[in-house]
């Protein structure tokens, strides 16, 4: 801005114009309440308040506890993701594995009985001769000789897959493997032997099949006396 400044009062247009002088602009940061009296720097709660050194070194020990939960945190999910990882392909192991167990029972099983099948044609083609030489030869000894054939090979065949006959006739009776059908008197020696044999137990390794039944020897004097 400049100003003019007139050369002559009388004479309007005669002016002279100087350079207006710099006006100094100050930010004034004094500050005034509502009353407009200056509020005290101090007083006004502007000034920053200088923390301690117990209040820092609290802060930085918060800080470096917040770091390491957050590591822990992030080690955790880490470790839970190689735990599902690991759990999983247990399971796969574990169920490929009873598969295979599976099908090696299927196939020991297919295994077994196709063995016992190939142990039992022989029966059937001893049993056939008896069928073909009772018809040329119509004899009772022919025949007889045809059925104990047949007999001796099924009982080869049973023994050829394990299993094996209960002993009976002869022996103490047993309720584990004897089935007494009826007794009969006896010698007190013979007392609870087995003195006849009504159809034959069999057994499977630790199995029994079924029970042999049999009679049972009571001894004579045990039954005067009753």
């Amino acid at each position: 801005m400049f100003k003019r400044k007139a050369m002559n009062e009388n004479d309007p247009l005669n002016e002279e114009i100087l350079e207006e002088e710099p006006v100094l602009r100050t930010e004034d940061k004094r500050r005034f309440n509502d009353k407009g009296e200056r509020i005290n720097e101090e007083e006004s709660g502007t000034k920053i308040p200088v923390r301690s050194h117990a209040e820092v070194e609290l802060e930085n020990k918060l800080k470096a506890e917040t770091e390491r939960r957050e590591a822990a945190e992030a080690k955790l999910v880490g470790v839970q993701a190689k735990f599902e990882e690991a759990k999983a392909t247990l399971e796969k192991e574990t169920a490929d594995m009873r598969s295979r167990l599976m099908k090696t029972l299927e196939d020991r099983a297919k295994h077994g009985q196709f063995d016992f099948l190939t142990r039992l044609l022989p029966v059937l083609d001893n049993l056939n001769l008896a069928v073909d030489a009772s018809q040329k030869d119509p004899s009772i000894e022919h025949l007889r000789d045809g059925v104990i054939g047949v007999v001796r090979s099924f009982e080869q065949a049973l023994a050829g897959v394990g299993v094996e006959t209960v002993p009976s006739v002869g022996a103490r009776f047993d309720p584990e493997l004897h089935e007494a059908i009826d007794m009969t008197e006896v010698d007190p020696d013979q007392d609870g032997e087995v003195t006849a044999e009504y159809s034959r137990g069999y057994r499977f390794g630790d199995k029994l099949l079924r029970p042999a039944r049999v009679q049972v020897g009571k001894g004579k004097a045990q039954s005067a006396a009753e």
